[in-house]
């Protein structure tokens, strides 16, 4: 550090220098620097120390940082991985089984204008898409799961599947 004091009273004395010199051959050898180049001079010397002075701390920050930095050496868990836990798995279903799901099958879908539904009224028909006897689609949370058809089971509806989406056809259908 000191040495970087040397270096600046150094820098700072050829500065004065130089400013005397170009005084002096401004002035034709007249004589020594005017009171206003002194005071420039001795400005410059300021502002010069001012951003050694910073530069220094900058480095000791950045040395502060990196030996506070170290690396890191984390445990190999490949094989903590592998091996089986014997109660994990039950764990992992019983916190998914409490999930709610919304499920609903459509028989068929059809568009309307805002007028045609107003105009509805009690036993009038609305024509959906689907054919009688085609599969009714089974939805899981708005995603396409199942196919199916309709059947009465105690005077209540209910789907029998026939078919289940495949997890590849299911994946096609988000893109």
């Amino acid at each position: 550090m000191a040495e970087k004091d040397v270096d600046q009273d150094a820098l700072a004395a050829q500065w004065a220098a130089a400013l005397e010199e170009q005084e002096g051959d401004d002035s034709g050898g007249g004589g020594g620097t005017s009171a206003g180049e002194e005071q420039l001079a001795a400005e410059w010397a300021a502002a010069l120390a001012n951003e050694e002075q910073d530069q220094l701390k900058k480095e000791k920050e950045q040395g502060f940082y990196a030996s506070a930095a170290r690396d890191m050496e984390f445990k190999d868990l490949t094989e903590e991985a592998k091996s089986p836990r014997p109660d994990s798995g039950k764990r992992e279903l019983d916190f998914i089984l409490d999930i709610p799901l919304d499920v609903s099958a459509e028989l068929g879908r059809t568009r309307l204008l805002i007028n045609e539904l107003l105009q509805l009224g009690q036993g009038s028909v609305v024509e959906l898409n689907k054919l009688a006897g085609e599969p009714l689609e089974i939805y899981v949370n708005g995603k396409l799961v199942a196919r199916g058809e309709a059947v009465v089971i105690n005077e209540k509806f209910g789907v029998r599947l026939t078919d289940i989406i495949s997890p590849i056809e299911r994946v096609k259908q988000l893109g």
